[in-house]
């Protein structure tokens, strides 16, 4: 089990990094560890968010990991002056453990499934919206 930390990711131009600051770790099954960018600015409700949750299945058979990110788009509002959420885009994952599976294939699977993830194609589909034809 890993200890809650800071993660440094980079931004679209591949040069700048920001910060998700480790905001709470988890407090055990189905308690979500949470991480927010506060390098955006604004408040909370207003900045990116990650959280990360654990739990069984019900016959103990498969660890489920459930990843949950929100990515708002902020604006200035010309009539008030305050900065507004627009719109929020979304992930929500999950990743299915099962028990059986040795701790090599489940490093194979993790180091994979987020490598493909964090493909050009992948992050090309997201940006436009549809899969790849």
């Amino acid at each position: 089990m890993s200890a809650i930390a800071d993660i440094i990711v980079k931004k679209a131009d591949n040069t700048t990094s920001l910060t998700f600051s480790a905001i709470a770790g988890s407090g055990g099954d189905t308690s979500p560890a949470v991480w927010r960018s506060n390098s955006a600015g604004g408040t909370p409700g207003q900045q990116p968010t990650m959280s990360v949750k654990t739990q069984w299945n019900g016959p103990k058979t498969v660890r489920r990991l459930q990843v949950d990110a929100v990515f708002p788009q902020v604006y200035t509002d010309a009539n008030t002056g305050l900065t507004q959420v627009r719109d929020r885009a979304t992930l929500s994952a999950t990743f299915q453990c099962p028990t059986v599976m040795t701790v090599a294939y489940l490093q194979e699977f993790a180091a994979q499934i987020t490598n493909l993830m964090a493909s050009q194609l992948i992050k090309d589909s997201i940006s436009a919206g549809y899969a790849p034809t």
